[in-house]
């Protein structure tokens, strides 16, 4: 079966003649508002860790805000891709700001320092994250509608850019702010970014197809029949997206466990103090940085020229993870953060962007919920199963491991990449 080349009413499909995504109205306005929407979640996250571990001085009350915050997608990813396809998604992106600015930035204004507990805290980053699952796939569903489809995968690397900003300057920001107030007021002070996304995304405007939502009395058979129809086409119609879902599983296996236990690794298999594993943390960020500026930048060809990308770059990652068991200088470690950084900033948008491509956009939303969610469970499995290896046989075994996984990713690829080619001539 070959893969389809779609004409989808709504959707832009204007040539070359486009200025820079960038300069492009509703693009450009989106990627203002996932900027300062990213930094504002930068912020809270570190906020909110702060403040849990000051007032409990557990780093297991600590993690729990990272179980409240993983549950909401996992749980409700499928039905949200629903939800997505069945209403505007620029309203659902406003609405979703609107609340999170709500639970996180003004109720904590509102609420007196001594009943601001960290079981309300919990509350309140609950609600966060199911408003979050919404977002998310809200956002990249609005994609197809906003550029032309040789832009799909630059647009999603542009996207990716604002979370590895989000990343550099949300936490410097929340720490400066943690350092002359405290993290109540500085989450009080977050409410303006998200109002900030939210004006943002009011001047966007997405040219999507609309569909009836059915009565209320059946309102439940459709949201059914609407679930099914996504799971099919996403695992049995459409061999391509389940072969790239089960390659995302695979990466996201192992970014997110080599993201968890990458302070263990520089402190204890590197000898690294903290200043230094800083570095490191700040090194991937930069290599996710340089992936999403190239791939914004580069014309990526065909559908299996780009799988096949995705197999070269997580080899190369595999080599690199390799080549960290045992190295103690830090310029070689800071290299292999670099280098794994890029690999990882690779896979999300050329695949996004193949799935936003071959997808019909009635669908979109549902592919891409699925998609999300058994990546996240991956990554749950993830950070459990090399967590166990690390500490049952040592840091080196975990990331020779990790190795092994990316290596299974890279032939994957590569054997997707042919079957495709073929199926294409």
């Amino acid at each position: 079966m070959s893969i389809p080349s779609l004409s989808f009413p709504g959707i832009s499909q204007t040539l070359s003649t486009n200025p820079p995504l960038l300069f492009q109205r509703n693009f450009g306005l989106l990627w203002w508002s996932q900027l300062i929407s990213q930094i504002g979640d930068g912020v809270t996250k570190l906020a909110l860790l702060w403040f849990v571990y000051a007032v409990t001085g557990s780093p297991l009350q600590t993690t729990i805000i990272g179980i409240l915050q993983t549950l909401p997608p996992i749980l409700l990813g499928p039905f949200v891709g629903v939800f997505i396809d069945r209403f505007p998604k620029k309203i659902i992106l406003i609405s979703t700001d609107l609340v999170r600015a709500l639970l996180i930035g003004l109720i904590p204004c509102l609420v007196s320092h001594e009943a601001f507990t960290v079981e309300y805290l919990y509350v309140l980053v609950f609600c966060n994250a199911i408003a979050t699952s919404l977002f998310a796939p809200a956002l990249f569903a609005s994609i197809p509608f906003l550029v032309q489809k040789s832009e799909l995968t630059a647009a999603n690397a542009l996207l990716q850019s604002t979370m590895s900003l989000g990343v550099i300057f949300g936490p410097l920001l929340s720490g400066m702010g943690i350092a002359f107030l405290n993290s109540q007021e500085v989450l009080c002070l977050n409410v303006l970014t998200y109002i900030g996304s939210a004006v943002c995304l009011l001047f966007v405007s997405i040219s999507e197809l609309t569909y009836p939502s059915g009565t209320f009395k059946d309102s439940i058979t459709v949201y059914v029949q609407d679930l099914q129809e996504g799971v099919q086409f996403t695992f049995f119609r459409q061999p391509v997206i389940r072969l790239l879902i089960f390659t995302a599983g695979l990466y996201s296996f192992v970014i997110s466990a080599f993201h968890t236990l990458l302070p263990v690794i520089g402190r204890n298999m590197l000898k690294l103090g903290p200043v230094e594993v800083g570095y490191l943390t700040s090194g991937v960020g930069v290599g996710l940085l340089l992936a999403s500026v190239f791939l914004a930048r580069a014309d990526l060809g065909a559908v299996w020229q780009r799988i096949r990308l995705l197999g070269t770059t997580s080899l190369l990652t595999a080599v690199a993870l390799w080549g960290l068991t045992g190295r103690t200088e830090l310029p070689l470690s800071l290299l292999v953060a670099l280098l794994f950084g890029m690999g990882s900033g690779v896979l999300t948008p050329i695949e996004w962007g193949i799935i936003q491509e071959i997808s019909p956009p009635r669908l979109i939303g549902r592919v891409l919920a699925l998609y999300g969610t058994l990546a996240m469970l991956a990554a749950i499995g993830g950070m459990t199963t090399f967590g166990w290896v690390a500490e049952r046989f040592g840091e080196s075994w975990s990331l020779i491991g990790m190795g092994m996984v990316l290596l299974l990713t890279s032939l994957v690829a590569f054997r997707i990449s042919r079957q495709v080619q073929i199926r294409s001539q």
